[in-house]
């Protein structure tokens, strides 16, 4: 199947790496115009300028999405060059690996914002337009830390499993206005936030006898996964939530 996405547009948080990227580079190729959102101006120029390099159109939005005075500026700024998106991909958190005892109460909010709050505030922001046009595809980008977890991921699991929560219920909220919402649950995936993980001979060995498939999962993966998740053939699936980690939850 070829999905094509031209006519349409993406907005998506923490799209100026890893997962984020890659599905802006995907959706891009599909046709979508994308608006990178995140923090770092110049990450979001360098990954701006990758889609350029494959043909794609792409704007840069900076922005701290866990701030409601942000996401009010870049919604406006998106509309008023784009209309009302009728994607949008919640890409942006963080991940501090540290057992519970020792997280700051600062520490433990920051990563539960990133993820949580983050989404609700994009959501809140973009979902009327949605709804004005009858269409629209919402993701969320959860973690297999949703179902399953590991000693020192107190936060992040917590946060990517209330992610699912949203999820489900405003799946639910917008069933019949044309709108789906999906979460997608990575498990290891070769991104620059693994890295450490992956150039480490023990504990790369350790996540590898965890795979079944034997290997790290790859960025293009999750891209083909969600340019499908955003298509008109998919607008049956809401409220969902795909794992898409070499069956490691499958064990």
């Amino acid at each position: 199947m070829t999905i094509n996405l031209t006519g349409r547009t993406a907005v998506i948080t923490g799209g100026n790496r890893g997962l984020g990227e890659a599905m802006a580079k995907a959706l891009a190729e599909a046709g979508a115009s994308i608006a990178l959102v995140a923090r770092d101006t110049a990450r979001l120029k360098q990954a701006r300028d990758a889609i350029a390099q494959q043909g794609g159109t792409a704007e840069i939005f900076t922005a701290d999405v866990t701030q409601e005075k942000d996401v009010a500026a870049i919604t406006d700024a998106i509309q008023q060059r784009f209309g009302n998106p009728q994607i949008l991909i919640n890409s942006a958190g963080i991940n501090i690996r540290k057992n519970l005892v020792d997280f700051s109460l600062d520490e433990f909010r920051s990563v539960i914002d990133a993820s949580l709050i983050a989404t609700f505030l994009m959501c809140r922001a973009f979902v009327p337009g949605m709804k004005s046009t009858g269409y629209g595809r919402i993701l969320n980008m959860s973690s297999i830390m949703s179902h399953v977890s590991i000693a020192g991921r107190s936060a992040y699991s917590s946060a990517k499993a209330a992610l699912l929560g949203l999820t489900r219920a405003l799946a639910l909220e917008l069933a019949a206005d044309g709108v789906t919402v999906n979460g997608i649950s990575p498990g290891p995936i070769g991104t620059d936030m693994n890295l450490s993980l992956m150039t480490n001979p023990e504990v790369n060995a350790q996540f590898l006898a965890n795979l079944p498939v034997g290997r790290w999962g790859k960025v293009e993966e999750i891209g083909a996964l969600a340019c499908y998740l955003c298509s008109e053939p998919a607008g049956f699936i809401t409220g969902t939530d795909i794992l898409i980690d070499g069956g490691w939850t499958a064990r």
